[in-house]
């Protein structure tokens, strides 16, 4: 049902008229201090692809690239843990994996998740007059770039954890519950890249009100002092030519927008009439979520970006 032609989050195969099976694969090197929480991101990171296709997570396979002769196990041992906890925490259960000796610290996961065909959300399922909702603030990027520079401060670590370890189960019911057919989560493109990847699959065009996106804590005044992931500015140069600016654009607002997350939240286009249904659903689930634009008929696969006056940091 689906493969790698539209970039999309994972794979889907039709088993039956009744079950389409997703699956999925995904893992990076540390990006914070303590093992127990890398492993509870990188789990959440990888279950979020299978989330993002309306789906719901059943088996996980462990990928572990660990350099067992320079640590203690008791790291790895606490890696494992916290992946095992998030993937219990969202109904699957860790069959087993593969381990290979690294000199980098690697960890992930294969996910395998099913859905119902008819309920299957893809990247290319946007329509015109949808509006964009974002479930999570951007910004984690930033902030573990700072945090390996030890220039991040204990609030802005905290504020950029707790986004990355929340699962999208959340996100997967609204969209369930509204009827969503197009979404994407937000990941190492950023949301120009991704926002991109959904506009291009769909045949639509994104409009992005900037001053609407919601920002953790502190991640603009890091990315002042230059603490923005290399990736970002990857992402923002790759996007340039299909990104156009209304307004004048603030140089840093347009780097949050690049920046590279992980575990990110879900980019969703819903129905003008199920907005508000939907915004309420999120919130009562305790997601810092945002209505931040809207799809558009064209030119396809193009994204604008109107600037305000002022970005939305959340509290």
């Amino acid at each position: 049902m689906v493969g790698a032609s539209t970039a999309d989050d994972a794979g889907v195969f039709l088993l039956s008229d009744e079950i389409a099976l997703i699956q999925t694969v995904d893992f990076f090197t540390p990006i914070v201090n303590d093992p127990y929480l890398f492993g509870q991101i990188a789990a959440a990171n990888a279950l979020s692809d299978v989330y993002a296709m309306g789906g719901r997570p059943l088996i996980a396979l462990n990928i572990c690239c660990f350099p067992v002769k320079d640590h203690p196990h008791r790291l790895f041992n606490d890696i494992l843990r916290g992946g095992a906890d998030k993937v219990h925490q969202a109904g699957a259960v860790v069959a087993g994996g593969h381990s290979v000796e690294d000199p980098e610290l690697k960890f992930g996961l294969a996910v395998t998740g099913v859905c119902h065909p008819d309920k299957l959300v893809t990247n290319a399922g946007l329509k015109p007059g949808q509006r964009l909702i974002l479930t999570k603030p951007l910004g984690t990027g930033i902030i573990a770039t700072a945090l390996k520079a030890g220039l991040a401060s204990a609030q802005a670590v905290a504020a950029a954890v707790a986004q990355m370890v929340a699962l999208n189960a959340p996100a997967a019911e609204v969209m369930a519950a509204c009827g969503v057919t197009g979404a994407t989560d937000i990941t190492g493109f950023g949301l120009l890249g991704h926002g991109l990847e959904l506009a291009a699959a769909s045949g639509v065009a994104l409009e992005i009100q900037a001053a609407a996106v919601p920002i953790l804590p502190q991640a603009r005044e890091m990315a002042a002092t230059g603490m923005v992931p290399l990736g970002s500015h990857a992402n923002r140069d790759f996007c340039n030519h299909a990104i156009s600016h209304q307004g004048e654009p603030d140089p840093l607002i347009v780097d949050l927008l690049a920046d590279a997350q992980t575990s990110g939240g879900i980019l969703m286009g819903v129905d003008p009439d199920q907005a508000g249904r939907a915004m309420d659903r999120l919130a009562a689930g305790g997601a810092q979520a945002a209505v931040i634009g809207q799809v558009t008929e064209g030119p396809p696969g193009t994204l604008l970006i109107i600037h305000g006056s002022e970005s939305c940091e959340v509290p």
